[in-house]
């Protein structure tokens, strides 16, 4: 009961903060791109319409909650331990046994962060309803709206621009700016190989990555 009131007031504040104004007050008009430990141009195309509510709500119900959530257990749960095994091996391979754990770390992190920072509002929801390949789509179909998978613009429709970019400062206060940049680089990988795994060969990989 507490995990689903968690993840509830997690979802709420993200509707109350998609309004374009509110995004461009909490983010736009805050930190750069470089202050994440991004160059300009890596966070891909900026999202402020309404959030993707389901997808948000049915990820972190996957990785186990809004209070101990884990990336490798959604990963898990959406395309099944044989995939995620190997991916992790080749991300390994791609950039180092390190930096795939710093990168872990901060993906749970970011998760967890984003809902605390909602945690004080409060709203009814149904159930979540994506599971397995289907909310791995809709996650890819988030990053991707121009064609290229950006790990920014999936966050900004997950949870509002604002959001993503009051959390990207909190990674950046706790782990620094080269771990946040860390973070969005793999990823950008690691959807873009997920997409391919999915048959949606026709997203491309970021150019930050």
């Amino acid at each position: 009961m507490f995990r689903f009131r968690m993840i509830a007031a997690f979802a709420a504040a993200t509707a109350m903060l998609a309004g374009p104004a509110l995004a461009d007050s909490m983010g736009m008009m805050g930190m750069s791109k470089a202050e994440h430990g991004l160059p300009a141009g890596a966070d891909g195309p900026v999202y402020t319409g309404a959030p993707d509510l389901n997808a948000t709500v049915s990820l972190i119900t996957a990785g186990g909650g809004a209070t101990n959530f884990s990336i490798a257990k959604a990963l898990t749960a959406m395309v099944g331990p044989e995939l995620v095994t190997a991916e992790v091996n080749k991300l390994t391979k791609q950039y180092g046994k390190t930096d795939v754990t710093n990168w872990i770390t901060v993906f749970n992190y970011a998760v967890d962060e984003a809902a605390a920072t909602a945690i004080a509002a409060k709203v009814k929801l149904p159930s979540p309803t994506l599971k397995g390949k289907a909310l791995a789509a809709e996650l890819v179909k988030d990053g991707a709206g121009d064609g290229t998978f950006w790990t920014g613009t999936m966050l900004d429709h997950a949870v509002t621009h604002g959001i993503h970019e009051s959390t990207m400062a909190a990674i950046d206060a706790k782990y620094g700016t080269k771990l946040d940049g860390n973070y969005h680089r793999i990823t950008d990988q690691a959807m873009y190989d997920l997409a391919q795994a999915l048959g949606a060969t026709s997203v491309k990989l970021a150019s930050f990555h």
